[in-house]
């Protein structure tokens, strides 16, 4: 697969918000599909879910991905919606390689699908599902910086045609989602005020300060009380390769306290040299 600067595939950090973004994209949306639209073809793209977590990283390698269903009392339409991604065992064994390569546990999974962190956007990227999905997981246990090694480990497959994605959300409090409907988002400031942290860090390429955002951040803890929906941010920083360049191409909230910004990393000048 030959590449070159022009069509350097840049790592994505997206959003995928409540399920209901399936149904109502809105402003994000179409920032994803014009952001896909922008990109060379890519040979298969790597997904990172928050919604999927296994012991150690696991590497889908079913032909066809079922589409996964993972959440409960929404609008039956969400329910109907199928994303027929074809799986590519091909490029799941040089994800797996790579992984291996850095001293990362791997192992392969025959039968996963793709949960709605992975079909959600991508649907809304790629509507006519016909580029090779390959999802890997997130370590249970993993850090920030482990999130970040594991990036790290991908950023050369970006340079032999694959787009690696991290699905997630800059904010994820399911409490003062469900309480913001009470209150008319009162009291949420904070979403804004974390998300453009991260924003300035992220500018600045300030990796030790992101990577010890549960401690430098405003209000890091109720921004994310667990950290899985954060973690594939690292990823895809990391996958960015090293000294990695930022560029913030969607900003925005949603049901209140939803942050939906959306991130994507290209590798330095001088790490291509």
């Amino acid at each position: 697969y030959a590449t070159n600067m022009t069509s350097l595939l840049p790592s994505l950090f997206v959003p995928h918000g409540a399920p209901t973004f399936a149904l109502a994209p809105g402003a994000a949306g179409a920032a994803l599909k014009a952001q896909a639209d922008a990109l060379p073809r890519p040979r298969a793209i790597v997904i990172v879910s928050a919604h999927w977590q296994t012991e150690t990283a696991a590497v889908g390698t079913a032909d066809r991905l079922d589409t996964i269903h993972d959440f409960y009392g929404f609008p039956e339409a969400l329910y109907t919606i199928r994303y027929p991604a074809s799986g590519c065992r091909e490029g799941a064994d040089v994800v797996a390689t790579a992984l291996a390569a850095a001293g990362l546990d791997v192992r392969h999974d025959r039968e996963r699908g793709l949960d709605h962190g992975a079909w959600v956007p991508l649907r809304l990227m790629y509507p006519d599902a016909d580029v090779p999905v390959i999802p890997l997981s997130l370590p249970r246990l993993a850090t920030p910086a482990d999130a970040f090694h594991l990036g790290l480990a991908l950023a050369p497959l970006t340079q032999q045609g694959f787009l690696v994605i991290g699905s997630g959300s800059l904010t994820h409090n399911l409490r003062d989602f469900q309480s913001a409907f009470h209150t008319g988002g009162a009291d949420v400031g904070y979403v804004r005020a974390f998300a453009d942290w991260f924003a300035d860090r992220l500018a600045a390429g300030d990796v030790d300060a992101l990577l010890d955002y549960r401690r430098q951040a405003p209000d890091a803890a109720r921004a994310h009380p667990s950290e899985e929906h954060l973690l594939p941010l690292f990823v895809a920083l990391g996958a960015g390769g090293p000294g990695a360049h930022a560029s913030r191409f969607h900003s925005g909230i949603d049901d209140y306290v939803i942050a939906m910004d959306a991130y994507a990393f290209r590798p330095s000048q001088g790490a291509l040299q």
